[in-house]
């Protein structure tokens, strides 16, 4: 690369050595014949100089600072961006966090909540049976003491109903003894004999 370079680099100054007065009757402004033409050149040199000078002392260290400024302007942002994304993160994982809490809290106060009121039930429902079986227990009682009143009556009234049958079918006083042993002994086969 370098040596291309160098290579047409003398081909340019060969060829403006060589055909110089070419250039200047087709050219005037590359006639370096010409004292204007070299004023000219040494003139634009030294305002290119003065320009130059001027923007890198002047000019430039104002653009670095704006830059610089800027860069510092968006590093900051970015920073306050980065914490507060951070900050939005811990807070997002804190409330998770709570809502979790939260939630494990009131599962566990409706559990409790449901075993009290199936303790209650379970009571209720213990002492209502309780209450219930000693109910029954009171109508069994009261209905084998009417079945045993009904019973020691039905052996009373089964033997007046054979005296007084007997006495209209044969129009004989049968012995009333002999009548209930016989009413009492058909009771006895039956079951039904409760009050013998």
């Amino acid at each position: 690369m370098k040596r291309f370079q160098r290579l047409a680099l003398a081909a340019s100054a060969a060829l403006l050595a060589a055909s110089g007065s070419a250039f200047a009757d087709t050219m005037p402004q590359l006639d370096f014949g010409n004292k204007l033409l070299t004023a000219q050149v040494i003139w634009g040199a030294l305002i290119f100089a003065a320009f130059y000078w001027a923007v890198s002392r002047v000019g430039l260290p104002k653009v670095t600072s704006i830059l610089e400024m800027r860069a510092q302007t968006i590093a900051r942002d970015l920073n306050q961006a980065r914490d507060a994304r951070a900050n939005a993160d811990r807070a997002v994982a804190e409330l998770t966090e709570a809502r979790n809490k939260a939630y494990a809290q009131s599962q566990a106060a409706i559990a409790d909540a449901l075993a009290k009121a199936k303790a209650d039930a379970a009571a209720r429902a213990a002492a209502h049976e309780a209450e219930l079986d000693a109910q029954l227990a009171e109508s069994e009682a009261r209905i084998g003491q009417a079945r045993t009143a009904a019973m020691g009556a039905l052996r009373e009234v089964a033997s007046e109903t054979a005296l007084a049958v007997i006495t209209r079918l044969t129009g004989l006083h049968p012995d009333t003894g002999a009548v209930s042993d016989a009413v009492g002994h058909v009771l006895a086969e039956r079951g039904l004999d409760q009050a013998a």
